[in-house]
């Protein structure tokens, strides 16, 4: 079994034991992915806070801390994991690089990331839906934290 986990912020302990519980004794391929978004430095207020020189070393500094914080990220994840995987740190677009990836595995685990307060679609962000409308492989979709109930439903439409 190839298995991949997409390695997210508040969604990664969750991912991890899944995989973990997924693999059981398996000597499966793991690999633990985490994508930087490409371009999306906070730019506002630079120019006018720190002077419009200082804009680009700025950005740099902010890319090698997020890069720094990321790795910080991958090796938690891979200890928490307690088996050999293979630790991918990319920069693009992680929709696209993710569901690349999910062409390379059996299974991809990835987290629910968007509205965890209750059921249904919204409990997905962009990114996260894309890749599970795309995915070439089997995906295990997890939630993060308590489930809400199926109370958080809401009502069938009016015409039912």
């Amino acid at each position: 079994m190839r298995l991949a986990v997409w390695v997210t912020e508040g969604t990664w302990p969750a991912t991890i034991d899944a995989a973990r519980d997924l693999i059981g004794d398996d000597q499966a391929e793991v690999m633990l992915i985490h994508v930087l978004e490409a371009g999306r430095p906070p730019r506002e207020g630079f120019g006018s806070l720190m002077g419009r020189g200082r804009v680009r070393r700025s950005e740099e500094q902010l890319h090698q801390w997020s890069e720094e914080a990321a790795q910080q990220m991958l090796d938690q994840a891979a200890e928490r994991l307690g088996r050999p995987a293979t630790v991918r740190l990319e920069t693009g677009f992680p929709e696209r690089i993710v569901t690349a990836v999910a062409d390379e595995v059996d299974y991809l685990v990835i987290g629910r990331d968007g509205d965890r307060s209750r059921l249904g679609p919204h409990s997905l962000g962009k990114h996260t839906r894309f890749v599970v409308d795309h995915a070439p492989c089997r995906v295990l979709l997890i939630w993060p934290g308590d489930v809400p109930s199926s109370g958080s439903l809401p009502p069938p439409p009016p015409d039912r």
